[in-house]
């Protein structure tokens, strides 16, 4: 019996150094100030001064959202973000951790709609005539793959298969390690019953992620439901049905679609593996 499978939620923050956003630092401190204030102009010491208050201020928010997300407590994210937002709108960080913690209070379309302007954002950042230009390409790009396989797990939150398999795609496009979006994949095709689609997503997955286990489980019962049975009852399996299910086994024997994967072998006569032990045991 097909059973619809649960995709990995991955929410994850754009890489960094375990935070989300980075403080600026301050033009100069208020000692120098006094000193600088004989160098400059007034006007150049107001704009200098003022650079300095806007500053503090970024850092302010900026440690408010890092406190917020380490606590995971979305909803006090919610106000610091869209304040730098606001100052900063062509900062696509931004976009994904509005989009992130929308998706985790359970507001997807407004976590799509915040995904779709961080992506818009990255682009221009990476486009060779943005004045804006990103500095880090791949960083930026594994930024916006990471933003597409949030918003198809926010598409998916709303049933919209099509739409979820579309930013999956984009995303597996762009991610030098694609494995999480072409599981997405595979799992949204699956469920939809996309044979073909969802084998060739989960090859890709497999290439990308030779040890997730789920995704052996969603090849071999999708070869399973590919099985032919002739007039004597003699049934004929894709090549590699068997070894695909032994595969979830030997990667989590203890795993929940382990008693499933055992009956599937039984019910083709195919050998169970019986050298794999629980883990931690």
């Amino acid at each position: 019996m097909k059973r619809l499978i649960a995709m990995a939620l991955f929410v994850a923050l754009v890489p960094g150094a375990g935070h989300l956003c980075n403080a600026q630092e301050p033009s100069s401190s208020a000692s120098q100030q006094k000193q600088e204030q004989t160098k400059y102009t007034k006007e150049q010491f107001e704009a200098m001064k003022k650079q300095n208050e806007e500053t503090a201020k970024h850092n302010a928010l900026v440690k408010q959202l890092n406190d917020a997300f380490t606590a995971k407590n979305w909803e006090a994210a919610l106000a610091p973000l869209q304040q730098l937002i606001a100052a900063n709108p062509d900062q696509w960080q931004y976009y994904s951790g509005l989009g992130t913690a929308r998706l985790n209070l359970g507001q997807y379309d407004q976590a799509i709609d915040a995904y779709a302007k961080g992506v818009q954002a990255a682009e221009r950042s990476t486009s060779g005539d943005s004045k804006n230009a990103s500095p880090d390409l791949a960083r930026t790009k594994i930024g916006e793959a990471t933003m597409l396989t949030n918003q198809g797990n926010a598409f998916l939150k709303l049933r919209k298969n099509k739409e979820a398999i579309a930013a999956y795609t984009k995303a597996a496009s762009l991610d030098p390690n694609p494995a999480t979006a072409y599981f997405n994949l595979c799992a949204t095709q699956y469920n939809i019953g996309n044979t073909v689609g969802a084998l060739d997503a989960c090859d890709k997955a497999i290439a990308a992620d030779p040890n997730k286990a789920d995704t052996y489980f969603i090849k071999g019962s999708l070869m399973m439901s590919e099985a032919n049975a002739d007039k004597e009852g003699r049934i004929t399996l894709p090549p590699g049905t068997a070894e695909a299910l032994n595969k979830y086994l030997e990667l989590a024997p203890d795993g929940p679609h382990a008693d499933d994967v055992k009956t599937m072998l039984k019910s083709i006569g195919a050998k169970i593996e019986t050298t794999y032990k629980k883990k931690g045991k």
